[in-house]
């Protein structure tokens, strides 16, 4: 191993050189070139180099841009043992916007990676071995690749900056957060003034009535594939009847590249096919928007997946599907999405207080739901699979 990777939420990285010298000045003579150290040590034998380069959205925003996504995209890929610490960790990945990446020019050593682990409880955040195993702050594992659970009591960390000062503030996005705010008091909801507003219509990216419908087709036949897999039916069987859906309705383009893998995979994960199964929320929120619901109820029980399924299957074309649909207002899309992202904040909250969901709230359903929503109106011009979930 010659990588290891500090990944953490900062407001600024001016304090970057004092912590660094702070760990590595004993052993190394430091040398920098803007934000790129460079170290070598000064023992008489077995010399060693180390190259630290520290990057954050601000230095270095394709980075980000190209990395936190598939970063994303590979941890909710991995079956973990635990539902919750998987949730706990794609939180921590969408609020990152600091790195710290340190490369070695030999194998590292023991000693070399205590004071790595140094370094990143100092920083605090997360560390990243090569294999995708998952440090936190004092160098206990979160993660292994395997999704195996370690001792961790992990806890995601964000910086104000990724959850409150980014946001563009609005008199139209006050008032909608103001108006969901006074609904989950009549229902003895918690909620938090903080958490941001969501942008106004003029800035977010509404999804067309024809994307919205063909990835609403694409996904629902995709979910029936997911749900023969987690049932044990036959995969190949399975594959060619639903491969052969997608065509008949032309919709083969609109899967996303984590369910044209998991289509395709010669042996599907069962627990990636049971997270999909989930997702029949998601989908219900599309046909929402295209008229086919008439409202979104409170997310305590999940959707009838019997109508779910009629809604398509009724109609032996994607045309006369579209035909059928209409497009609801992006007012009434936009004070969806904002109410389910104040219902994620309050589940998350009642979960770390180790509190039931309020008012019976299923965490799953909302987090579903939320992703479709969010999608629909173009939140940080997102894709499906990686729809941030932080709070």
């Amino acid at each position: 191993m010659n990588y290891f990777t500090i990944f953490a939420s900062k407001n600024n990285i001016d304090d970057m050189e004092f912590k660094i010298t702070d760990v590595f000045a004993k052993g190394f003579a430091i040398g920098k070139n803007e934000n790129e150290y460079l170290l070598k040590s000064k023992a008489l034998f077995k010399k060693h180099k180390l190259i630290i380069r520290v990057m954050s959205e601000d230095t270095n925003p394709e980075y980000f841009v190209n990395n936190i996504p598939g970063m994303m995209g590979y941890y909710n890929n991995i079956p973990f043992e635990e539902d919750p610490l998987k949730e706990l960790v794609l939180t921590q990945i969408s609020v990152l916007n600091t790195v710290i990446a340190i490369e070695s020019e030999k194998e590292i050593n023991e000693d070399q990676l205590l004071l790595f682990t140094d370094l990143l409880s100092k920083i605090g955040g997360i560390g990243f071995l090569p294999n995708g195993t998952l440090l936190d702050d004092e160098g206990a594992v979160i993660v292994y690749p395997d999704g195996k659970s370690g001792p961790s009591n992990f806890r995601p960390q964000a910086c104000t900056h990724k959850v409150m000062g980014q946001e563009v503030s609005s008199e139209e996005g006050e008032q909608r957060k103001n108006n969901t705010i006074a609904y989950l008091k009549e229902r003895v909801i918690p909620y938090t003034a903080s958490l941001p507003q969501l942008p106004p219509i003029e800035d977010c990216q509404f999804k067309t009535q024809e994307d919205i419908a063909r990835r609403a087709v694409a996904l629902l036949i995709v979910i029936q594939f997911a749900c023969d897999v987690a049932q044990g039916g036959n995969v190949e069987e399975s594959r060619d009847f639903f491969v052969n859906m997608l065509r008949t309705y032309k919709v083969e383009n609109y899967l996303t590249e984590n369910e044209r893998d998991f289509l395709q995979a010669l042996e599907p994960d069962v627990q990636e096919a049971i997270n999909i199964s989930w997702q029949y929320e998601a989908y219900w929120t599309l046909i929402w928007a295209l008229g086919f619901v008439e409202e979104l109820d409170f997310p305590d029980e999940v959707c009838d997946c019997e109508y779910a399924i009629q809604v398509v299957s009724n109609c032996e074309t994607f045309e006369q599907f579209y035909l059928q649909a209409g497009i609801r207002s992006q007012e009434e899309i936009l004070d969806e999405a904002d109410k389910i992202y104040r219902y994620h904040w309050a589940c998350v909250d009642s979960r770390i207080q180790e509190r039931p969901a309020p008012a019976g709230m299923n965490e799953s359903i909302v987090m579903e739901r939320r992703r479709g929503l969010f999608w629909l109106i173009g939140h940080r011009n997102e894709e499906w699979d990686t729809i941030s979930m932080d709070t």
